[in-house]
C-alpha cells in the first residue's frame, strides 16, 4: 500500500509527519506563483503584486477550503465540533479556496487601487497550473477515483488505477482498479493552461482570461463530478462540484459576452506594481 506520509517523525518528534500530499500541493503553489510572476512582468507590473497578493491569498484560501467542506459535510461536523479546525486530518475543497483567492483579489485591488479583471487575469494560468500539478495528491492519498473498472482490457494506467484500500463514504474499494479521474483532471487542466497562455496575448478586456479559466476549467470539473464515486452532494444525484461548476461556466460565459457588446476601455494603471514606477519617484 502507498504510504502517503513521506517523512515520519520529523525532527524526531512522535506524530510530526509530512505527508506527500502537502508537499504536492507546496509545490504546485510554487509552480502557480513562478508563472503569475512571469505573467506579471510580461504585462509590465512586478513581483511584488504577486508576493502582496499571496499573503492574503493563502490564509483565506486554506479558511476559504475549509469552510466549503465543513459547510457541506455539516451533519459529520455538527456532531464533532471539535473536528472542524483539524485541517490536518484531511478535508478542503479547490471551489472553496477559489473562493478565498479572489475574496483575497478583491481585498487587495480595493486596498491598492489595482484593476481587479486585470490582477485575475494575471493569476488565471498560475491558478490552473497549480491544480494540475495538486491532482497529483489525489494519487498519494488514492481518493478523488471513478468508477470501478471491471474489464481487464481497461485496468491500465492512465485510463485506471489500483486502488488498495479506500473508504468512498459508502463502500469499501479493496484491490480494485478504478477509473484515474485525478489524472484525467490534470491533464484537463493542463490543456486549459494551454488555452489561457494563448488568449492572454488576445484578450481585449480585463477580465476576460479568468472568465476563460472558469469556462474551461468548470467544463472540465463537470464531466470529472460525473464520473467520481466520492463526492460531496448537493442533493442525490448532483454533486456540489458539478452544480458551481454550471454557475462558473454560466458566469464567465455572460461576462466575456457583456465585454464584447460593451466594448470598455480597460482602466488605465500607473502605480506602485508598475515595472517602471520606481524609475518615475527617482
Amino acid at each position: 500500500m502507498i504510504d502517503n506520509i513521506a517523512i515520519h517523525n520529523l525532527f524526531g518528534i512522535e506524530g510530526l509527519n509530512i505527508a506527500w500530499y502537502g508537499i504536492i500541493i507546496a509545490c504546485g503553489i510554487v509552480a502557480g506563483v513562478a508563472l503569475a510572476i512571469f505573467e506579471a512582468k510580461r504585462r509590465g507590473y512586478t513581483a511584488e503584486l504577486l508576493i502582496d497578493f499571496m499573503i492574503l491569498a493563502l490564509p483565506l484560501s486554506i479558511v476559504g477550503a475549509r469552510i466549503y467542506y465543513v459547510a457541506f459535510e455539516w451533519e459529520y461536523f455538527s456532531q464533532h465540533p471539535e473536528q472542524i479546525v483539524a485541517v490536518w486530518q484531511g478535508g478542503i475543497a479547490i471551489y472553496g479556496a477559489i473562493i478565498g483567492g479572489i475574496v483575497a483579489a478583491l481585498i487587495l485591488s480595493k486596498w491598492k487601487k489595482f484593476p481587479l479583471g486585470r490582477l485575475l487575469d494575471v493569476c488565471a494560468p498560475g491558478l490552473i497550473l497549480g491544480q494540475a500539478i495538486g491532482r497529483w495528491g489525489n494519487f498519494v492519498n488514492q481518493e478523488a477515483f471513478g468508477n470501478v473498472v471491471t474489464d481487464p482490457n481497461l485496468q491500465f494506467f492512465p485510463y485506471a488505477v489500483y486502488i488498495q484500500e479506500r473508504w468512498t463514504g459508502t463502500e469499501m474499494i479493496v484491490n480494485q482498479w478504478v477509473q484515474a479521474t485525478f489524472f484525467y483532471e490534470s491533464m484537463w487542466d493542463l490543456g486549459v493552461l494551454a488555452l489561457l497562455l494563448i488568449y492572454a496575448r488576445r484578450a481585449k478586456h480585463d477580465g476576460n482570461v479568468f472568465a476563460m479559466y472558469l469556462i474551461g476549467y468548470g467544463i472540465g470539473r463537470f464531466w470529472i463530478e460525473g464520473i467520481r464515486i466520492s463526492t460531496l452532494q448537493l442533493w442525490p444525484g448532483m454533486p456540489v462540484s458539478q452544480f458551481l461548476s454550471i454557475v462558473l461556466i454560466a458566469i464567465g460565459a455572460v461576462y466575456i459576452l457583456a465585454m464584447r457588446k460593451r466594448n470598455k476601455p480597460n482602466v488605465l494603471y500607473e502605480g506602485q506594481y508598475c515595472q517602471d514606477f520606481k524609475k518615475k519617484e527617482a
